[in-house]
């Protein structure tokens, strides 16, 4: 099982400037029983030629297009395409560490659990790394979770041996949020591997309009996907207001 094969799913827009650092960070992995499924949502750029260049050189690769249908359905065509017995999480702007595959499947292995995730740090746009970390907690239940998502989308890992394959529901934005909400009800705990194993692009936007739009999607998410009560999504909503003072 230690050498089951990974998939790992990158939707791709318009990541020129940083889809080949990407794709080298997987390569560089000490765990080498992964296929990469890319799929790119009709890029303008040089998207497509940049990872063709990779194709033509490490058949692990795998390149699929559509046409600007949305992050969702792109990780969910490179999902239906996976073989893998683990679906791994890597958008075309964020990078691993070399020992994330192997020292997580291990954890994942050793352990028996069907959904891990791990610490991760922050850059900015031009890759310095910034003083932030983003530290895993070490267990997740499906209460825990309505309150924020405190899964990282670049450390997540599931087995789909134990659970099956599981989509993201096709909304603008929180798309992973509610992958982990829906694995949730189907296990007890999601699992959190302490070690910094990843590293988060943080892209030049407004800040404020970003926590914003969250609070919009996050609303959006608790009564169309969860199906929550107008007083539930209002309470969790508040929750994740409040939490993101707290921790300011």
């Amino acid at each position: 099982m230690k050498n089951a094969l990974v998939s790992i799913i990158t939707p791709c827009y318009n990541s020129e400037s940083f889809i080949a650092e990407t794709i080298k960070s997987v390569q560089n992995q000490t765990y080498e029983h992964w296929e990469m499924l890319i799929t790119d949502d009709g890029s303008t750029d040089h998207s497509i030629k940049i990872i063709e260049d990779f194709i033509s050189k490490d058949n692990r690769i795998k390149l699929f297009k559509i046409n600007n249908s949305g992050a969702a359905v792109a990780r969910n065509n490179s999902i239906k395409e996976a073989k893998g017995t683990f679906i791994a999480f890597l958008d075309s702007d964020d990078v691993w560490l070399p020992y994330k595959l192997e020292k997580q499947i291990s954890f994942m292995v050793e352990n028996n659990y069907a959904l891990s995730f791990t610490s991760y740090q922050r850059m900015n746009e031009s890759g310095e790394l910034l003083n932030e970390v983003v530290k895993a907690h070490q267990k997740l239940n499906y209460r825990n979770m309505l309150s924020s998502n405190k899964i990282g989308c670049l450390t997540a890992i599931y087995n789909q041996e134990k659970i099956g394959k599981v989509y993201m529901p096709n909304i603008r934005k929180r798309q992973d949020y509610a992958l982990w909400l829906s694995i949730l009800k189907k296990i007890d705990f999601a699992y959190g591997l302490q070690e910094i194993l990843a590293t988060y692009r943080l892209r030049n936007f407004s800040m404020s309009a970003k926590k914003t739009e969250m609070i919009k999607w996050n609303w959006k998410l608790y009564r169309e996907v969860e199906k929550k009560s107008f007083f539930s999504a209002t309470f969790w909503v508040m929750c994740n207001i409040c939490l993101k003072i707290k921790n300011r």
